[in-house]
């Protein structure tokens, strides 16, 4: 059976009153919409095929309910304490919906606080029920251990669009063993419900392992974050169901009718009532007696108690086997998995607020270690200042290079380190010289010195690639094929020098097709004028835009010159004519095929290294090419003028000063001595005038 919280506002659907009545399934409302079929469709899976399990969960129901019968009886336990241990499985795409750990742990605090008797507003509840308002003794806790007694902090992430969808699919990415743990998953959508939970009977059988626990909105959990105070009852109303209470008005799928004062919910203090979706403290809906509508199994969202009945009725569930309830608090299980012992440090992790800066700039460091961290021992090469004992300090690095991050972190009672290599990329405040003409055809892998990769969702990106090219041999791929839409990838520049020659024009070559029609992938291209620190949106090609090639079911790899297309005329103009102009290629995947990129041209014209040659028109030439010893450059200028030739890496780094000087109209020519430059690909640089022509040279 599936019992629903407080639902997002939206269209009101009917459950068929048989299923209804076998699944005994409860909804929750926001206001004045309920749950409906759709909350059906969570339980299909269940007993589509299987109808003899209809039977068995009505079994279940009336043997838990006979053992909380006994069990109401039996000699009162006020001093039992029950823990139970608790994961939390955040399915996310990389949205507002994959809510942080400090938001977790606010959400089992709330609940905490509202079983504990110690939420800071119990004390206002209504004087006919003041004296009803329970200490439940049940407390939960973020497991420390994982099934296979790895270290923990009960906080999963899986990435996944099922996160929209909020059903059994998505349970199945990932769950753990529900007779250890209480799982509970964070979801951007549940189909129109704010949370929706299994009572015990509902899963009792084998049958149940993947379901059973509770489904809730990420807007939902705790008081902070993505959620409100308003919101953070709502695991606390969950968690009731699944230690099988019902609404305070029964088991009617719509709160507010008179009928409702003829259900039971099989609770003795809490009095009958309609159901309240808003917060009448004076409602007696069902004669004179007056409804607890401040209950935390109502919807009136001023929730500040469950009452005595209902914690007896809890404490039952908790010692039934059905739905293995009475293993969760077992202390077996409670050192299976963690939360009965000293906190323990797991793999010592960290991040930064970024991993690439320009000199002088800063860098904030965050420890994301957990369990009962309480001492910091950082050490920063290149960094200032060298050593930190902050949580979360900043570094100012004012020295281009690669730099190491270690991190000792302690409790107390243990010590754990950590060292990141090369985990600080530290750019010149200058950046590379222009004309910036990037082939790719020196580069093997990347990152390279000239290009940084970024994978948000760890899951393959940006690879320089011999399959195809548009010119020469190389070129950078996304592999792109296996997704199906969502991931976010990012191809960065480093700092380029702008300052001197503007404006400037920007080109590049891509390649893309899709797989379906419906593929919706788009390609931003950005600037920063600040080295990365903010980012304006320049061009955008959307998917009609992006595509270059018929569909294609396979792995896209373009077949020819035919399957490339240009983009030019992006203007680089004020205000980023700096000396730290970085680019950056942002690929949004709607699930179509790989992209392909060549030819990154900054210069003043909107051209590509192959078309630079031809572009030259017998103003630049070079001989032999491939070169081994010696090189002959010939120059054909048009008018008299100044002149500078150098040779450059394809990062613009000047390895020879070949001429810098007035040279008249007409052909000119410098013999190059090139022994002693190693082989691998260069640029002959030609500037005269207002002009500049390169030629891509091969030293061998």
């Amino acid at each position: 059976m599936t019992s629903c919280s407080k639902v997002s506002h939206g269209s009101a659907f009917y459950m068929l009153a048989i299923v209804a009545a076998l699944l005994f399934s409860p909804r929750s409302i926001a206001q004045d919409f309920m749950c409906g079929n759709n909350e059906l469709s969570r339980m299909g899976h269940v007993v589509e095929g299987h109808p003899e399990r209809i039977a068995e969960m009505a079994q279940a129901k009336d043997e838990l309910e006979a053992f909380t019968a006994h069990f109401q009886i039996a000699p009162a336990r006020d001093g039992d304490q029950y823990v139970i241990p608790v994961v939390f499985h955040i399915i996310h795409n990389n949205g507002p919906e994959n809510i942080s750990d400090d938001q977790v742990r606010d959400g089992v605090l709330m609940m905490n606080q509202d079983f504990n008797q110690n939420n800071p507003d119990w004390a206002d509840v209504q004087p006919e029920f003041l004296g009803i308002v329970a200490n439940t003794g049940i407390t939960f806790k973020l497991a420390q251990l994982d099934p296979d007694g790895n270290c923990t902090n009960g906080i999963t992430r899986t990435q996944s669009t099922l996160t929209y969808q909020g059903d059994q699919d998505m349970k199945d990415l990932i769950n753990w063993p529900r007779n250890r743990y209480l799982n509970i998953w964070v979801a951007s959508s549940l189909g129109g419900a704010a949370g929706y939970s299994m009572y015990p009977s509902s899963v009792s059988g084998p049958w149940g392992d993947g379901t059973d626990g509770i489904a809730v909105l990420a807007t939902y959990v705790g008081s902070i974050g993505t959620s409100s105070l308003s919101h953070s009852h709502t695991l606390s109303h969950e968690a009731g169901h699944w230690m099988n209470l019902k609404h305070c008005w029964g088991d009617s799928n719509d709160p507010g009718l008179a009928s409702n004062c003829n259900i039971d919910d099989n609770v003795n203090d809490t009095p009958d009532t309609k159901g309240w979706t808003s917060c009448n403290l004076l409602g007696a809906s069902c004669g004179s007696e007056k409804d607890n509508v401040e209950n935390f199994m109502e919807y009136s969202y001023c929730s500040k108690m469950f009452t005595e009945g209902q914690k007896t009725r809890m404490v039952a569930a908790l010692n039934s086997g059905t739905a293995s309830r009475n293993n969760l608090w077992t202390s077996s299980n409670l050192a299976l998995t963690g939360v009965n012992a000293d906190p323990v440090i797991c793999t010592v992790q960290f991040n930064s607020s970024t991993r690439t800066v320009c000199q002088g700039q800063s860098v904030q460091f965050t420890d994301m270690s957990y369990n009962g961290v309480t001492q910091w021992n950082w050490t920063f090469a290149g960094g200032s200042p060298a050593t930190s004992t902050d949580a979360d300090p900043f570094v100012t690095y004012d020295t281009p290079g690669l730099y190491d991050v270690s991190l000792t972190v302690g409790n107390g009672a243990q010590t754990q380190s950590a060292v990141q290599t090369q985990y600080v990329k530290v750019l010149p405040s200058t950046g590379m010289l222009l004309p910036f003409v990037e082939g790719f055809e020196a580069l093997t892998s990347l990152p390279s010195d000239n290009w940084q990769v970024n994978d948000l969702n760890l899951d393959g990106t940006y690879a320089v690639s011999t399959d195809a090219a548009f010119s020469g041999s190389h070129s950078v791929r996304l592999h792109n094929t296996s997704s199906n839409g969502g991931r976010v990838d990012e191809f960065l520049s480093n700092t380029i020098d702008a300052s001197l020659d503007p404006p400037l024009t920007m080109s590049f070559r891509y390649a893309f097709a899709k797989r379906l029609n419906s593929n919706n992938d788009a390609l931003r291209i950005y600037l920063s004028m600040d080295c990365g620190e903010s980012w304006s949106l320049r061009r955008t090609l959307l998917t009609d835009a992006l595509v270059t090639a018929p569909n294609t079911s396979g792995s896209f790899v373009p077949n020819g010159p035919d399957q490339w297309a240009l983009n030019d005329g992006i203007t680089i103009n004020a205000p980023f004519v700096v000396s730290n102009l970085r680019i950056k290629f942002k690929f949004d995947s709607g699930g179509g095929n790989d992209l392909w990129l060549d030819d990154i041209n900054i210069n003043g014209a909107s051209v590509g290294i192959s078309e630079q040659v031809n572009a030259n028109d017998g103003i630049l030439s070079v001989w032999p090419n491939p070169a081994q010893d010696q090189l002959t450059i010939r120059a054909n200028l048009d008018v008299s003028s100044p002149v500078t030739v150098d040779l450059v890496d394809l990062l613009g780094r000047s390895v020879r000063s070949i001429a810098s000087e007035n040279r008249p109209a007409g052909n000119n020519q410098w013999t190059v001595e090139l022994g002693d430059i190693p082989a691998g690909m260069y640029l002959v640089r030609l500037q005269y005038s207002d002009a500049v022509r390169v030629v891509k040279l091969t030293k061998e």
